[in-house]
């Protein structure tokens, strides 16, 4: 029995004789299928063809794990480091045991919560490898847990403060549960907002931007836009860590946020 790993969104699934025929997380819209077809590799396999993960701090309290060479979507996992515990956001398809060390090094993981599920990955892996902390999914995106476990403890959307000081917000958007988590300390006190790409930072670093599906362009309504600016109102965050290493809007975040979603209501609307 293997627990497969979908080669273009990396999420693991649960233990089989064979690979599944489809991944319903590529078939969605909002994702693909690889234009190599449905492919499918393991734990080892990607052991064995010589991936590692990178540790990098970005500030104080916080840190990337990020899988090098580049696999599947790409994106980084970020560790809350904090005197009352650890929250991982986000997560990737591989681990080994240098990553273990290191993240142990770090204090461990506390609890595990994520943007989306594209970005859900060996999820249950992680959680099994550091003592089994609760892993926080939203009902809305329930059907798009691909290994299901007693370790996955499913949120019903209202802000969850997962240890103090770090909050888990459900915004939608990109999917209907699309969360980020609110660090209040972070950025030396002004707070950080950690969105993968339910806010997703743009090349220009002092925009963000909105999409149902970035792949496969798909836009997103201006109402969806306005309901994520709602959710985030209430917090104060000088700055912006996206989901890939170097996304990060440096200062004045939570105004980069208004203006991109002005800006992009206003665009999405000149013809209507």
């Amino acid at each position: 029995m293997e627990r497969f790993i979908c080669k273009t969104c990396g999420v693991e699934y649960a233990e089989s004789d064979s690979p599944p025929e489809v991944c319903p997380i590529c078939e969605d819209e909002r994702q693909y299928v690889g234009w190599e077809g449905q492919r499918w590799t393991t734990m080892a396999g990607l052991r064995d063809a010589g991936f590692r993960n990178e540790i990098r701090e970005h500030e104080a309290g916080l840190t990337g794990i990020g899988t090098t060479p580049r696999f599947c979507i790409g994106q980084r996992a970020l560790l809350v480091q904090t005197p009352h515990g650890n929250v991982l956001y986000d997560c990737i398809s591989y681990l080994d045991d240098a990553t273990i060390s290191a993240v142990e090094n770090l204090g461990g993981i506390q609890a595990i919560c994520l943007s989306h599920p594209h970005f859900y990955d060996s999820m249950v892996t992680w959680s099994h490898a550091f003592g089994r902390p609760p892993i926080y999914v939203p009902e809305a995106d329930k059907q798009h847990v691909m290994r299901p476990d007693p370790v996955i403890t499913y949120w019903d959307g209202r802000p969850l403060e997962l240890v103090p000081g770090v909050t888990l917000i459900q915004c939608g958007g990109h999917f209907e549960g699309s969360a980020v988590l609110h660090w209040a300390e972070g950025a030396d006190g002004q707070g950080v907002l950690l969105t993968g790409d339910s806010i997703a930072v743009a090349n220009d670093r002092r925009f963000v931007s909105f999409m149902t599906s970035y792949p496969n362009n798909i836009p997103m309504s201006p109402a969806k836009v306005r309901g994520i600016v709602d959710a985030i109102e209430p917090y104060s965050f000088g700055r912006i860590y996206g989901g890939w290493w170097g996304t990060i809007v440096a200062e004045d975040a939570k105004e980069a946020v208004r203006r991109s979603a002005e800006r992009y209501v206003k665009r999405i609307m000149e013809d209507a």
